[in-house]
């Protein structure tokens, strides 16, 4: 099998004229507890990392191999935060976008242009381009997949020391099995996003 050039996306930009370009995605979506996290990333053009390709593919244990190296050969990168609060008054769609937003901002003017993983389209500030599958395509974007996935998974264990009962150390805040029993068993957190729970709770 071929290896995907993690470039090509970046390198068709460059084309045109294009440069500074910022991946950007998100982890936590879909999870009944903690916040959704959001990164954006400018790596050197053509900078090859090993094992940074597909991210989604990667163990836990080489995401976080791969976290300070990424950090530490980034020519820029931000991760930011919304909050479970903001998560019930706005919905997972558009806390996702203001994550997105806060970690664009945190690159200080420094990208011309921002790849963002999925296929909605939202106004940051500078020009986009909606990638589909864009973290096993792109180079930025798997570098920001890393970086949001890792921070929320360490945040959501940080958590579980706070709420030991709800076991978000194992399933980071997903709706395991193990998860809603121990809702049944314990009820909602402050943490948990009280508009994901209300199917759970017309259930009960």
């Amino acid at each position: 099998m071929d290896k995907i050039n993690m470039w090509e996306i970046e390198e068709g930009l460059a084309a045109q004229g294009i440069t500074a370009i910022c991946g950007v995605d998100e982890a936590g979506r879909g999870p009944l507890a903690g916040p959704v996290c959001a990164a954006a990333v400018i790596l050197p053009d053509h900078l090859e990392i090993p094992g940074l390709n597909d991210s989604k593919k990667l163990t836990d244990k080489k995401r976080r191999e791969l976290f300070p190296i990424i950090k530490e050969q980034a020519i820029a990168y931000g991760i930011a935060f919304a909050s479970e609060q903001e998560i019930d008054e706005i919905n997972i769609l558009q806390a996702t976008f203001l994550a997105m937003q806060r970690a664009i901002d945190q690159l200080e003017g420094k990208a011309n242009f921002a790849l963002i993983d999925g296929n909605r389209e939202k106004d940051f500030g500078l020009p986009v381009m909606t990638v589909v599958k864009g973290d096993s395509r792109s180079a930025n974007i798997a570098a920001a997949s890393v970086l949001a996935k890792v921070t929320r998974d360490m945040y959501m264990e940080k958590l579980a020391e706070k709420y030991p009962q709800y076991g978000f150390e194992i399933h980071k805040g997903y709706g395991t099995k193990v998860h809603y029993a121990a809702l049944t068993e314990h009820g909602a957190s402050e943490v948990h996003r009280k508009s994901f729970l209300k199917k759970f709770y017309e259930k009960k």
